[in-house]
């Protein structure tokens, strides 16, 4: 018997493409790509079960604001690309701060240019 939050094989061979056009198969950042996607899948799942029981016990409506409150507060924004940048940045400029690695100065550059150039 499976677990009841258990992605399909289909959503699963999915991932494992997506991660493979951007990591080398078997590679640790393959696996923690895989990884991440898996546990942000199941995360999700969890917390629509949890707005939905919310629901059925009648403790809210299903358009109440609080359901809506409840997912923006555990689902936020990812950071933006500049305040990415920045939080490098400042990592960096910390005495004990690490260096800036591949990942982290192709960040900054994308967050330069985005950056339109003056007329």
């Amino acid at each position: 018997m499976s677990h009841p939050i258990t992605p399909l094989p289909e959503l699963v061979a999915m991932w494992a493409g997506f991660s493979a056009r951007h990591h080398s198969t078997g590679s640790v950042d393959y696996a923690l790509d895989l990884a991440t996607k898996a546990a942000q899948w199941g995360a999700n799942q969890e917390l629509e079960a949890c707005c939905e029981w919310l629901v059925s016990e009648g403790w809210f409506k299903y358009e109440h604001e609080a359901i809506e409150e409840l997912r923006v507060a555990r689902r936020p924004k990812p950071p933006s690309l500049k305040q990415q940048a920045l939080d490098l940045i400042d990592g960096c400029t910390d005495p004990e701060g690490d260096y800036l690695d591949d990942n982290a100065l192709s960040i900054i550059r994308r967050a330069l240019e985005s950056i339109p150039d003056p007329s």
